[in-house]
C-alpha cells in the first residue's frame, strides 16, 4: 500500500520470521519456506528457526544414516542457542557425542529407540548438565551405569521417560538396578515413567522415598510392583501412581510401526550431495516418488 508504514514480508528480522515459522511443520520449513525468497532463505539458515527441533517423527521412518546427517546440520544452524532436541532412533555414538558438544543451553532431549549405549553416555554426560527433561525410552543398550551418570551430572533434572517393550525384556531377570541408580542420583524428579520394567516394590519405594519432589510415577507393566495405597495417601499425598496394572493391552502395532522404516516414502538417492554445505538452502531437497499421492507418508509438501 502506497505510503504505508507497513513492512513487507521479506522485511522482516531474522528472529521475528523464526517466530513465525515455527508455527510451521518441520517439512515446511524446511522445503518451502527457504523458496520464497532470500531473506526467508536466510533466516532458515541461521540459529531463529531451530531453537528447538524436532524430527522424531520423521526419523520413525527414516534410516540411519539420513537420521544423522539431517541431525548435523540442522544442530549446526543452531549455533549453540538448540533448546529442545528430540529424534528417534540414533545409533551413532559419535552423533551422541556431536549433541553433547552443541548442549550449552538444552533443557528437553528425547531419544527413544536409540542404540547408543552405557560406554558413551559416561562420557559425556557432564556436558548434558542443563537438561530438565530426557526420553531414554525403548534404549535398550542404556542401564544402570549410564542413568547413575546421567542423574550424577544433570542436577536440575525434573522429569524422565525410561519406558520399556515387553519383547525387549526377553532374557532380563532384574532392572532394580536402574531403579536404584535413578533413587540415588535424581533428587529432584517430578515425573518418572517407568513403564514395564522389571523392578519389584522395594526398588520402586526407594525411588519414592528418594524423590520428595515426585508428583507422577508410571509404573505400568511392572508385574512384581505390589504399592499400599492407603500408605501412599498418607505419606505422599502428592503423588499419582500409574499402574502396575493396566487395563488394555500394550499397543505392539503402534511399536512395530514406529521402529521399522520404509524406503518406501522418500527417495533417498536425491539426498545425495546436499550435505555438503551445511549453510546451501538451496541444494536441500527433500522429494517423493513422483508415482505416490501428495497425501502418502507424512504429507511432505511437494518442492515449489
Amino acid at each position: 500500500m502506497e505510503g504505508s508504514d507497513l513492512r513487507q514480508w521479506d522485511e522482516l528480522i531474522p528472529d521475528a520470521l523464526g517466530l513465525i515459522f515455527n508455527n510451521l511443520s518441520f517439512q515446511e520449513v524446511l522445503t518451502v519456506v527457504p523458496r520464497v525468497c532470500k531473506s526467508w532463505g536466510k533466516a532458515v539458515a541461521g540459529p531463529y528457526c531451530w531453537q528447538e527441533i524436532d524430527i522424531e517423527e520423521w526419523s520413525n521412518h527414516s534410516e540411519p544414516e539420513n537420521i544423522h546427517q539431517m541431525l548435523r546440520m540442522l544442530i549446526m544452524r543452531s549455533a549453540g542457542s538448540l533448546r529442545k532436541l528430540c529424534v528417534s532412533g540414533l545409533l551413532d555414538d559419535n552423533v551422541f557425542s556431536f549433541i553433547a558438544e552443541n548442549a550449552h543451553s538444552l533443557h528437553t532431549l528425547k531419544l527413544p529407540r536409540s542404540g547408543i549405549g552405557n560406554s558413551v553416555v559416561e562420557q559425556v554426560a557432564g556436558k548434558l548438565c542443563t537438561i530438565t527433561f530426557l526420553d531414554l525410552s525403548y534404549c535398550g543398550k542404556i542401564g544402570a551405569c549410564g542413568l547413575e551418570a546421567i542423574g550424577k551430572n544433570c542436577k536440575s533434572l525434573a522429569g524422565l521417560r525410561r519406558n520399556m517393550h515387553p519383547l525387549d525384556l526377553d532374557g532380563k531377570i532384574s532392572q532394580n538396578d536402574e531403579a536404584l541408580a535413578i533413587a540415588a542420583t535424581m533428587p529432584k524428579l517430578k515425573h518418572l515413567e517407568m513403564a514395564y520394567l522389571l523392578i519389584d516394590t522395594t526398588s520402586a519405594l526407594e525411588i519414592i522415598c528418594n524423590c520428595p519432589e515426585l508428583e507422577f510415577l508410571d509404573l505400568r507393566g511392572c508385574w512384581d510392583v505390589k504399592l499400599d495405597d492407603k500408605y501412599l495417601k498418607e505419606k505422599f499425598h502428592k503423588l499419582k501412581v500409574l499402574g502396575p496394572h493396566v487395563l488394555d493391552h500394550y499397543e505392539r502395532r503402534d511399536w512395530e510401526d514406529c521402529s521399522d522404516y520404509s524406503d518406501s516414502f522418500y527417495d533417498y538417492e536425491s539426498l545425495d550431495g546436499i550435505w555438503d554445505d551445511d549453510e546451501r538452502m538451496e541444494g536441500l531437497e527433500l522429494r517423493f516418488y513422483q508415482e505416490f499421492d501428495d497425501d502418502s507418508g507424512f504429507g511432505w509438501p511437494p518442492s515449489p
